[in-house]
């Protein structure tokens, strides 16, 4: 039997997600401002999901407005914690402990749906706590860095976990149709309060490309997950391909780095070998969680 093809989106993304990550790193590293960026993406998202309102669904009583309009500034804080980890840390620490989002859903779960907490998920959370040690591991002069960059991915990991759980408990009424497009318009429209940022100047124009490029592909890849899920619903497996990210990033700093001029290269060989097996023990919680849920 072959690999289904609609898994092949999930497995995609992940790999455009880390594709994503070191252009906008690179635009960062040029003098990128992260809220243009975020604006960049969010509106290109926004753009993009309006054809999913030809899977068509319903609009509810007026009194469940407010639904898509939650969803979507938890997935708005999701992007902007993203941003702000992938753009100020390393890519090869944020895109790993990004992948707890996994663990948080069943978490939630279990909060909102009432699922039991197993040894299996136990067990998660202790491998999660070792692989973030070990993803804090690099030289001493950027241990608060790394701290930092810990501590934005996970709470974006936190808010995209939240808007997973409430797409599950809330589009069922609304079609997926209707559900996510306006999840994600209400997202763009968040976007003019965030900070204006630097004003752009001739002198934009080296990191223009790269803001670009990292902006589409960020936005494609986010996409293309949701498409997977929504159109063929098996989240379980999509998720656990797409958590895959968190591997392909640290073999993409150590491999192609060099092509985005990225200095976690420059980290040695011991502390990427360390973030390797982070990210590892972190995948392997997540295949646990899945595990867990059934799947």
């Amino acid at each position: 039997m072959g690999f289904p093809f609609h898994l092949f989106l999930p497995l995609f993304s992940a790999i455009v997600y880390v594709v994503a990550a070191l252009l906008l790193k690179r635009a960062s590293d040029l003098g990128a401002d992260v809220w243009r960026s975020t604006r960049i993406i969010n509106y290109t998202q926004a753009l993009m999901a309006v054809p999913f309102w030809l899977l068509g669904g319903t609009i509810p009583a007026s009194s469940l407005w407010w639904q898509p309009v939650v969803a979507g500034l938890l997935f708005f804080a999701g992007q902007v914690f993203t941003l702000l980890a992938l753009t100020t840390g390393d890519v090869s620490v944020a895109t790993p402990v990004l992948g707890l989002k996994i663990v948080l859903v069943a978490l939630l779960s279990v909060v909102l749906i009432g699922d039991p907490i197993g040894a299996r998920l136990w067990t998660a959370a202790a491998l999660s706590s070792i692989a973030i040690a070990l993803l804090n591991l690099s030289p001493g002069h950027s241990h608060r860095r790394v701290a930092r960059t810990i501590v934005l991915a996970a709470l974006g990991a936190a808010a995209y976990a939240s808007f997973d759980v409430l797409v599950q408990k809330f589009s069922p009424v609304w079609g997926t149709g209707r559900f996510l497009p306006l999840a994600m318009l209400c997202g763009a429209a968040y976007s003019p309060a965030l900070p204006k940022g630097r004003r752009a100047t001739p002198d934009s124009r080296p990191y223009a490309r790269w803001l670009t490029a990292g902006a589409m592909c960020f936005a494609i890849q986010g996409l293309m997950f949701m498409s997977a899920v929504s159109i063929y619903r098996q989240v379980t497996s999509a998720n656990v391909l797409y958590s895959s990210r968190g591997l392909w990033s640290v073999v993409g700093v150590w491999a192609v780095g060099h092509w985005f001029t990225n200095r976690e290269q420059h980290l040695g060989a011991r502390v990427l070998v360390w973030r390797l097996i982070g990210a590892i023990l972190l995948l392997a919680a997540i295949v646990m969680v899945m595990l867990n849920r059934g799947a």
